[in-house]
């Protein structure tokens, strides 16, 4: 195999992963990103005694 045969295969396998694992973050954020509720009217908030905790979101 020459050697500009083997310096463009390894372009092609780089870019490949890459692709890859940008592919992989954008589908995680996209699963743990939270939708967008831009036209919905904000809800009164309930007094702080009687709220329920919140837990972390963070796996």
């Amino acid at each position: 195999m020459s050697l500009g045969m083997t310096i463009v295969m390894l372009i092609a396998a780089w870019l490949a992963v890459a692709a890859a694992m940008l592919w992989g973050v954008m589908r995680i954020s996209r699963r743990h990103h939270a939708p967008h509720r831009a036209l919905e009217t904000p809800r009164p908030s309930a007094p702080t005694s009687a709220r329920k905790p919140r837990h972390a979101t963070a796996h």
